[in-house]
């Protein structure tokens, strides 16, 4: 529900921001002027220029709360990582969207090397994301090792042991086989074929439906911990390889965020102040 809502602000604001400058966004470059709205839309007037104030803030404050959090624990006891970085990915990518729109789509220059250094950020974000929901973590956020996965899936193996009342064939379907080759630690047809026969072996357990269900989900929980530790190594190595590639570029944004301010000030553009 948290990330919905994240999700469905970001669009219903885009939209709302595409379809109010339809009119003058679309115009060729050399026509804006003539625009009745002209004065409104440009990147120095009230509204363009005040989303591209909210859009640039919108970054820092992501950025720099999420820094905080991570790194020296700020609101440590009031939020956890894992919702700070959900929040930190809808700022830093709402937030470009708002400069683009402050920008009216003119990319030249500087402003060139700033977008695209824009969107190789919220890119390598979202590709971020991805590679940090694959690592096991701890409620707090805090990245699981090997040892304690491992451990976590002993203890899962012991309850789904109680679980079956000591039924070999359940415990002979979710030992690991050394010698099965597996994709990132995943073989999708065997995994198929063992929930197979384990929905078999449910329907002929003689349990009761609780207990099935219970069962059910043990087992279900230890095969995605089994898919984690398979995947765990290769995702801790792209991870760190995925922070050569975006922070660089963060950094990149914002000293041109920070050269084109002191330009735009030097310059006398104020918004309302």
């Amino acid at each position: 529900m948290y990330i919905f809502s994240m999700l469905l602000t970001g669009i219903l604001v885009t939209f709302y921001i595409a379809k109010t400058g339809y009119s003058y966004y679309t115009l060729p470059l050399e026509q804006r002027f003539y625009h009745p709205r002209y004065d409104w839309f440009k990147p120095s007037g009230l509204f363009g220029q005040g989303i591209g104030i909210l859009g640039t803030f919108m970054i820092l404050f992501g950025v720099i709360i999420y820094i905080l959090r991570k790194r020296y624990g700020f609101l440590k006891r009031f939020i956890r990582l894992k919702y700070l970085l959900e929040f930190h990915i809808f700022l830093c990518s709402l937030g470009p969207i708002l400069v683009m729109f402050h920008t009216t789509f003119k990319f030249g220059g500087i402003v060139s090397i700033a977008f695209w250094s824009m969107v190789a950020v919220v890119l390598s974000g979202v590709i971020g994301r991805y590679i940090y929901i694959q690592i096991p973590r701890t409620i707090e956020g805090r990245a699981l090792t090997l040892h304690e996965v491992k451990s976590r899936q002993e203890e899962l193996f012991e309850s789904i042991r109680n679980a079956s009342r000591g039924n070999d064939a359940f415990l002979e379907l979710i030992i690991p086989d050394p010698h099965e080759k597996v994709f990132f630690g995943f073989n999708w047809i065997k995994e198929i074929q063992r929930n197979q026969k384990i929905r078999s072996l449910l329907i002929n357990s003689g349990m009761e439906i609780k207990e099935v269900n219970h069962l059910r989900r043990l087992i279900k929980e230890e095969a995605k911990m089994k898919s984690k530790i398979g995947r765990l190594a290769q995702m801790q190595k792209l991870f760190q390889y995925w922070h050569v590639a975006h922070l660089p570029f963060a950094l990149i944004l914002l000293l041109i965020v920070v050269i084109h301010v002191a330009v735009t000030l030097a310059l006398g553009y104020k918004w309302i102040f």
